[in-house]
């Protein structure tokens, strides 16, 4: 069942989260895991004109979003990172994965998401140049000072 929904949030970003916490319970899953991806199914029953919409315009900006949670994970404290690039009003790419390492701060939460959330947009800058766009500068948002700050000034 978590397969099918993983293949299902190519289509649908808005399941990524839910799916991703009910995917790390797989190996040892209980009852409320299952009523979890019951609920997650009852969702996608009830919402089937939600999903992806690709409007047909000519605003070619390219910005990027990152967040994540701090100590999320109640079993071994890591964080959860987000992250949504648009192109425009489109959403191009999205990710939803918990972090390797426990932060040990929300500053250093928010610092991995936006690096990885840089690294997914420098490699979509460079597939946009194979067609012709040139994106300079691509605004990263998020959501905390001290990681923006950090970012400015590394060393």
């Amino acid at each position: 069942m978590i397969g099918s929904l993983i293949y299902l949030t190519a289509s649908r970003p808005d399941i990524v989260f839910a799916t991703s916490i009910c995917a790390r319970y797989q190996s040892k899953p209980k009852v409320s895991h299952l009523i979890a991806v019951k609920r997650i199914l009852r969702y996608l029953k009830g919402t089937p004109d939600t999903g992806l919409w690709y409007p047909k315009d000519d605003n070619f900006s390219f910005k990027a979003y990152s967040d994540s949670d701090y100590r999320g994970c109640k079993t071994d404290a890591k964080s959860t990172t987000g992250g949504a690039q648009f192109l425009g009003e489109r959403l191009v790419s999205w990710q939803c994965k918990k972090q390797t390492s426990v932060a040990t701060s929300t500053c250093e939460a928010e610092y991995v998401v936006a690096a990885s959330c840089c690294s997914q947009v420098l490699w979509i800058q460079q597939q946009m140049r194979d067609y012709g766009l040139n994106f300079l500068t691509t605004p990263i948002h998020v959501d905390n000072e001290a990681a923006i700050a950090i970012t400015k000034n590394p060393v």
